[in-house]
């Protein structure tokens, strides 16, 4: 039993890991994979988010209170940066927001008076840090259900139209995937909904902090997700869609551009300032140097890997990202080959070879469409 336990701990921490890696990722694929904004600095959003909500309940703010005021201040910086460099070569945002991304680290890891600067921010409010009772554990369990039936639900519908497509466009030079890879994929998406659903059960029946944060995390990424499929979807998103392609066709449609892309960069900040407060609580204790530029590098991984412009591909990136992490971590230390900082160079420079054979067999991510492969150009 208390192995089984152990066990379910573990996996809730990677569920928590993954949906608020999804979480980031889905602001970063707003921003790069439908309106074709470079962002080499999204750690920053989650940096000021993160420090936002600590500080916030610190002072006694409400969490919700908090984590809003994170977004918004989230988001404000996306204008600033947006404003100073939107109206310029898409060079000069990568480059700005790599140095904004700096700027934040070193205004938290200096300016004591207000962040507590390298000592960090600590006992801050925590989300769902209490001791339920039955009634409350049944209920965390009831969304915790519904979360997996809507995660199925979400993954069917997914794969019903990739089938649509492929009777669409049957004996054009062009095919989708395979029937037999829909059907693969389909049976692997399950077993990952139960191999979540079934620990997460136990973990809640021997309720854990950890535990409550995943089922919180898990329904704020659900929320995100919809609301995100329902925005690209419109003609809100086709207006981005249509700026990534090529931004003077939709300036000849009369569409202010301009705006577009400050609302696209926005928005994709303020979500990555949601991912900020769900990394501090994820931590319980941050520090300046939790926030280095390798969180803006694992989030690209994982839109590149799921493939860019896709929602549903952020969130299968996240999973095979963590995945990974948790693999190599335990098998790597059972060959004794590398010491502790060799292995961690180790499992960067594998995930690097990954992405190069990913580009050169399947250039447009593993959910990504081949007919936009224009990306970027």
């Amino acid at each position: 039993m208390t192995q089984l336990v152990a066990i379910s701990g573990y996996i809730v921490f990677l569920a928590t890991s993954a949906g608020l890696y999804a979480i980031f990722a889905l602001g970063l694929n707003l921003q790069w994979g439908f309106t074709g904004l470079i962002n080499f600095g999204v750690v920053a959003f989650m940096t000021m988010g993160a420090y936002t909500t600590a500080l916030l309940t610190l002072k006694g703010t409400p969490i919700i209170i908090a984590v809003l005021i994170g977004a918004i201040l989230s988001a404000i910086l996306g204008l600033g940066i947006g404003l100073s460099t939107l109206r310029l070569r898409e060079d000069y945002l990568a480059i700005v927001t790599i140095g904004v991304s700096e700027l934040i680290r070193l205004i938290a890891n200096n300016e004591e008076w207000l962040t507590g600067g390298t000592f960090g921010v600590r006992s801050y409010s925590l989300p769902l840090d209490i001791e339920p009772n039955f009634l409350i554990k049944f209920l965390l369990i009831i969304a915790l259900t519904f979360l997996a039936i809507y995660a199925e639900w979400v993954l069917c519908r997914s794969l019903s139209e990739q089938w649509r497509q492929h009777k669409q466009i049957q004996g054009k030079s062009y095919q989708p995937r395979k029937p037999i890879s829909l059907i693969t994929w389909g049976i692997i998406g399950t077993i990952l909904i139960l191999l979540v659903y079934i620990p997460g059960i136990v973990a809640l029946s021997n309720y854990t902090y950890k535990a409550g944060l995943m089922v919180l995390i898990l329904a704020v990424l659900a929320i995100i997700y919809a609301g995100l499929e329902f925005l690209v979807h419109s003609p809100w998103g086709r207006i981005l869609k249509a700026i990534r392609e090529d931004e003077d066709v939709a300036k000849a449609l009369g569409k202010n551009v301009l705006l577009y892309k400050l609302q696209s960069f926005m928005l994709g900040g303020a979500i990555a300032g949601i991912a900020g407060s769900f990394f501090a609580w994820q931590l319980t204790t941050i520090y300046p140097k939790s926030f280095e530029p390798l969180l803006t590098f694992n989030a690209w991984i994982i839109v590149v890997l799921g493939g860019a412009g896709s929602n549903a591909g952020t969130l299968l990136g996240a999973i095979i990202f963590w995945s990974y992490d948790s693999i190599t971590r335990f098998l790597l230390p059972y060959f004794g080959i590398f010491d502790q900082s060799q292995a961690a160079a180790f499992r960067v420079m594998i995930i690097g070879l990954i992405l190069m054979v990913l580009m050169v067999w399947r250039p447009q991510g593993i959910l990504g469409k081949k007919e936009e492969l224009t990306l970027g150009k």
